[in-house]
């Protein structure tokens, strides 16, 4: 079956948190599943991709545009679909949805732990900038 990139629509709620829930395990509260969807509806939601392979949630990738700079918020392929391009289509499908947007450049962050992202980060042309990220919750 081929893979198919679209818009994400109301009705792959269940299977997007699914998918995150296994494939990005956190107990942050800012990266509650549910809560993030619904937040991401309210802003750019056209920059909000699912992937699939016949009926099968394969991946997402959720990016943001502030007329500055593009950011990678979330993405994240389903086990059995990694390493098969899933995640490298998805990516050059955001990339492009960003530049038609006029971005110049897109930042994402990666945990320093996680060195399979890196590597897959790499490959695609990403780089590590010499800056420090830093973050203040505000609940």
């Amino acid at each position: 079956m081929e893979l198919q990139i679209r818009t994400y629509q109301e009705a792959d709620e269940h299977s997007v948190i699914a998918l995150w829930t296994e494939a990005l395990p956190s107990n942050a509260p800012h990266n509650e599943p549910a809560t993030t969807i619904r937040l991401k509806l309210e802003t750019d939601r056209e920059l909000f991709f699912v992937a699939t392979i016949g009926e099968a949630l394969a991946g997402t990738v959720m990016g943001g545009y502030d007329g500055h700079r593009g950011w990678i918020y979330t993405m994240a392929v389903a086990l059995e679909h990694r390493h098969h391009g899933v995640g490298t289509a998805l990516m050059r499908h955001i990339e492009s949805a960003l530049a038609d947007r006029g971005c110049l450049k897109i930042n994402l962050q990666v945990r320093t732990s996680n060195a399979g992202v890196i590597a897959f980060y790499r490959r695609l042309g990403y780089d590590v900038d010499d800056v420090l990220s830093m973050g203040k919750r505000l609940y």
